[in-house]
């Protein structure tokens, strides 16, 4: 999506950037991952097909992708962020009768970084983003992304047993919105431009 390709979204442990060529590379080597493409639903890709989809997703008005970045060793080690990448974020809007209506999915691929609050501050990250109605599937063997969900108030809503997927809800009521902003009140958004790139240049 062209409207985050210069937004970077700072919290206490993650930060997320705009997906760019720069990330495919190490996403593909994720994507290699028998457990993740079965986690994940995907099917593998070459690089080359890797970059397309990239670019696809960056100029899709209908997906909002980030990269997360572990912020500890992005920001207090000044390395690369290919260096720091820890998963992503995904926002869909999926209902063109309904714009408040957004399908959300993160995937942290790094295992030494699940479990530890990355993606559960990830996810609050996004959920910030305006949209009212968020719905999230997962296999229902990932056991641990659906307690995740449930913790961040979303609710069982669906199961299909065909694709053996659990579809969970969540609806932004004005007290939900009160509770997102007590969650997400320390996270900064900044340029990306400004804070990695030389010169302003942008990405692709």
């Amino acid at each position: 999506m062209k409207i985050n390709q210069n937004t970077v979204l700072q919290g206490k442990r993650v930060t997320l950037v705009p997906y760019t060529s720069a990330h495919v590379p190490r996403y593909h080597e994720w994507m290699q991952s028998e457990e993740l493409q079965r986690l994940t639903a995907s099917e593998p890709l070459s690089l080359e097909q890797e970059y397309e989809m990239q670019r696809s997703w960056r100029d899709d008005a209908d997906k909002c992708t980030f990269i997360v970045l572990d912020m500890e060793r992005w920001c207090g080690q000044a390395r690369a962020d290919e260096d720091c990448m820890v998963g992503d974020v995904n926002l869909f809007l999926t209902d063109t009768e309904d714009p408040t209506l957004g399908e959300i999915e993160i995937m942290i691929a790094e295992p030494s970084y699940r479990g530890r609050g990355f993606g559960k501050e990830a996810t609050l990250m996004m959920i910030n983003l305006g949209i009212t109605k968020f719905e999230a599937k997962i296999g229902q063997e990932n056991e641990a992304s659906i307690c995740m969900f449930k913790k961040l108030h979303f609710k069982e809503v669906a199961v299909n047993s065909v694709f053996q997927e659990v579809t969970l809800r969540l609806d932004v009521s004005d007290q939900e919105r009160r509770w997102l902003l007590e969650q997400t009140n320390h996270v900064e958004e900044k340029s990306y431009a400004e804070l990695k790139l030389p010169a302003g240049v942008l990405e692709t």
